[in-house]
């Protein structure tokens, strides 16, 4: 018995193996095409989730430099003019620039020259520290009105909110 192919024993007709065998250019470039949609929509979606989970890291930190602050003002009844003060090792937020800190309580204001930071109002948001990460684009100014303060993550309220700037 002679062994004849599967391609081979399918009745064919007016059409070569290959074109049987093989995508179309047409059928290759509408799967292009829905894959490329696809990416269109995936890379947005996972750009946004990436910086919600930085956001959140950074909330984390904040939070967790505020309990470090609030242990050395508890013990010293005032808080530390430095993180390092604290006993805190130089703590990088999740864009890889350090937070920012700056003592206010006990502090005279004209020393400050304005560096703290302020809401829409123009009010102090602390009145003890103010404590920040600078966001995703790594600038800042102590207005949060500021559009480079808006991806901020501050410490408002001496301590009651935590957070981003755009949302204070």
């Amino acid at each position: 018995m002679r062994y004849i192919s599967f391609t081979d024993a399918l009745p064919i007709e007016g059409r070569s193996q290959k074109r049987v065998q093989a995508l179309t250019l047409v059928e290759l470039l509408l799967a292009i095409a829905i894959l490329g949609t696809l990416g269109a929509i995936a890379v947005p979606m996972y750009d946004g989730y990436i910086d919600k989970a930085r956001n959140s890291a950074a909330i984390a930190g904040i939070g967790e430099i505020e309990g470090a602050v609030l242990s050395f003002q508890a013990e010293r009844g005032r808080p530390p003019d430095t993180l390092a003060e604290s006993g805190l090792p130089t703590k990088l937020d999740p864009w890889g620039r350090p937070y920012q800190y700056l003592r206010l309580q006990g502090v005279d204001k004209k020393d400050l020259k304005g560096a703290w930071r302020r809401d829409r109002f123009t009010n102090p948001l602390n009145t003890d520290f103010d404590l920040y990460s600078m966001g995703k684009d790594g600038a800042s100014k102590p207005a949060l009105t500021a559009k480079v303060s808006h991806d901020d993550i501050v410490r408002a309220n001496n301590g009651a909110f935590v957070g981003l700037a755009s949302e204070y």
